[in-house]
């Protein structure tokens, strides 16, 4: 009777969401400006009269060259600076980089050596000039600046939440790209009819400014942010405590852990990047639509990616809820998703527009669930403290896939003008990115770093 009664758990808190959030308009913004180009393609085509699909596909090369060479070093600098600096310089760059493009044909004695994929010659060093080289230096400086970007994400979710709410987190900031791929065909065609395709880069390129002072302005470190209360604080480190030193690079490249994220990032993330540089351009090719008509099957495409984003996290994260493993509930996500993908080797054969559009919808959309749950592996395997290396690590892989395919489709699209084999190349892609995985990390064990 006398005794003190038990006292309420404090309440946590969400202030970590609204960290969340940021993450989700930074990958917002992120697409908006690297899709740009794609929705544009028919139009910079005409203009300067781009007959050679290697063309376009060279440009598509250097944004993936830098893409790939920028990742490299974006992980290490994040875990070296921190996620506060080191975002808000990755955002600075691509900003400044993705406004330049408007300036690409300023410079007709410009020359720019790129590579082409060739059958009968394999790979070759070719010359862009004028507009195309002007583009092709401004997608790679854009490339060096994005690869910033998800690097920086995954580790601030790896510092702002505990494991088990990842996944969900890592699928909500990522289905920001799926924002800001929807956006992007309803803005980018309405300014481009309006004021040019000029102020297409311009208007879109500027926006990153804007979140750059909400980014100073409101982001600090758990443990230093005026805002988080300590309940929240104390949830947010409910996992057990890790070292924090930063891992060298040379003792992530041994582990199984890292070469399971690495390949299937390299298996998967450039069926990615063709659905954004050359979604546009089979909707026109196959269906004949133009600036005026892609808005709406684009925008479809999208929302359908946002569902698969948030579902994806969500799916692996209710399931470890109920009492799955971390392994079988990622595993069983990522199965789902891979089995997703499949129809999409139709979608070419497809006469019907809104059945093309259907199957590209489920494609994107698993892919996105994909992602969210192949982001998050690499929190599950490996502590705080490598997780932005070890991103870094994965994205320079799929940035290096994306390389391959953009020189694959444009050869493929030069000779046949078919996207048949293209789709069979999608549609295949994650099953066995899924069997290298299981493979390498069967059980998803911690890395011992």
């Amino acid at each position: 009777m006398n005794e003190a009664p038990t006292p309420a758990p404090a309440r946590v808190g969400h202030y970590r969401w609204v960290i969340c959030a940021l993450l989700f308009f930074a990958a917002t913004i992120n697409y908006i400006d690297r899709q740009v180009i794609g929705i544009l393609k028919p139009t910079l085509v005409k203009e300067f009269q781009w007959q050679d699909e290697r063309v376009y596909a060279a440009i598509v090369f250097s944004f993936q060259l830098a893409y790939a060479i920028g990742l490299l070093l974006a992980g290490r600098v994040m875990d070296k600076t921190g996620t506060r600096r080191g975002f808000a310089i990755a955002v600075v760059l691509w900003s400044i980089a993705a406004v330049c493009h408007a300036f690409a044909d300023w410079f007709p004695w410009l020359k720019l050596p790129t590579v082409n994929l060739d059958a009968t010659t394999g790979f070759s060093i070719v010359m862009l000039s004028g507009a195309a080289a002007g583009f092709a230096l401004a997608r790679f400086a854009l490339g060096i600046g994005e690869a910033g970007n998800f690097p920086a994400a995954i580790k601030t979710t790896a510092e702002w939440f505990p494991k088990k709410e990842r996944a969900l987190a890592t699928g909500i900031f990522n289905s920001g790209t799926n924002v800001g791929a929807l956006l992007t065909p309803l803005a980018v065609p309405w300014i481009t009819l309006h004021w040019g395709w000029q102020w297409a880069f311009i208007g879109t390129g500027l926006t990153g400014f804007l979140w750059l002072g909400w980014w100073l302005w409101i982001y600090r470190a758990p443990e230093e942010h005026p805002r988080l209360t300590p309940a929240e604080l104390a949830y947010i480190r409910s996992d057990p405590i890790e070292r924090t030193e930063p891992i060298e690079w040379k003792k992530l490249f041994p582990h199984r852990q890292t070469w399971a994220f690495a390949l299937g990032k390299f298996l998967t993330d450039p069926i990615w990047w063709l659905y954004l540089f050359w979604i546009p351009d089979f909707l026109n090719r196959n269906h004949g639509l133009d600036l005026k008509s892609i808005g709406l099957p684009l925008v479809v495409i999208y929302l359908v990616a946002d569902v698969g984003s948030i579902g994806g996290g969500w799916l692996s994260s209710a399931l470890i809820k109920r009492g799955w493993t971390v392994n079988s509930a990622r595993k069983t996500a990522m199965l789902i998703c891979a089995l997703s993908v499949v129809p999409i080797m139709f979608a070419a054969k497809a006469a019907n527009l809104w059945v093309a559009v259907g199957l590209v919808s489920l494609a994107a959309a698993a892919h996105q669930g994909w992602s969210a749950n192949l982001f998050t592996l690499t929190s599950d395997m490996f502590p705080r403290r490598a997780v932005g290396s070890v991103v870094g690590i994965g994205g320079m892989a799929g940035a290096i896939g994306g390389m391959f395919i953009a020189l694959i489709v444009g050869e493929i699209l030069q000779r046949t003008g078919s996207y048949v084999p293209i789709f069979i190349m999608a549609g295949s892609a994650y099953l066995i990115a899924l069997a290298v995985i299981h493979f390498l990390a069967p059980k998803l064990e911690p890395a011992e770093v």
